[in-house]
């Protein structure tokens, strides 16, 4: 009898953490100016999307329960819509912020948190959970055509890191590929070290200008 009941305690203390309440809340604003963006703001559970809701507004705000991630896409005229993906586990005190930071359309957008190994084109996974953000934008905006812009340092031979600079926006493409998205929504550039970010000769600005970003071609 005594087993039992310890057995029902822990069953209960497990339904309620997983049943919990998660508040999500957060901000869309313009990259450049920071001013709030009145979106089209939406939000579905992820990846099935069985649960959903709307808002029209710079700010949102709505519950979870449960271990099932959510994604949010917030689209005004103007900018190039945007997706984050929302993970319980990322919740403090029961609550997660995650803002979303739109940039005008014809501008690009460095990918963020993309890592590649050192000098070759393999895609570290910590990537992925930002590659799988923009998966879910172009699975929500199904006429997007993208352009990804593959840039390098300008350290080395110019022709390798050229080559080097195109392997990489094909890795990425090929990922994107591998969820889904058709390639022909995918066109892939490759400028090598020819425009750097940054001219110093630091660690630092040599890390800025290894990069790649995304340019939306029609929307």
């Amino acid at each position: 009898m005594r087993s039992s009941f310890f057995f029902l305690l822990i069953l209960t203390c497990a339904f309620n953490s997983f049943s919990q309440e998660i508040t999500v809340h957060g901000r869309v604003f313009d990259a450049l100016g920071h001013k709030g963006i009145k979106s089209k703001i939406r939000y579905k559970s992820y990846p099935t999307g069985g649960i959903s809701g709307n808002f029209n507004d710079s700010t949102f705000s709505f519950a979870i329960f449960g271990s099932s991630k959510y994604q949010v896409t917030a689209e005004a005229e103007g900018y190039i819509p945007r997706t984050v993906i929302v993970d319980p586990k990322e919740s403090i005190n029961h609550k997660i912020v995650r803002n979303i930071e739109l940039t005008s359309t014809g501008r690009a957008i460095r990918l963020e948190n993309l890592i590649f190994e050192m000098g070759r084109s393999v895609i570290n996974p910590k990537s992925y959970p930002g590659l799988d953000e923009l998966v879910a934008m172009m699975k929500e905006n199904t006429k997007v055509v993208i352009q990804l812009e593959g840039h390098t340092d300008n350290v080395g031979n110019p022709q390798k890191n050229l080559e080097l600079s195109q392997d990489r926006v094909e890795a990425v493409k090929k990922y994107l590929a591998s969820k889904g998205i058709a390639k022909d929504r995918i066109k892939t550039k490759a400028f090598g070290g020819t425009q750097p970010i940054s001219t110093d000769k630091t660690e630092e600005a040599r890390a800025l200008n290894r990069r790649v970003e995304l340019r939306v071609l029609k929307d």
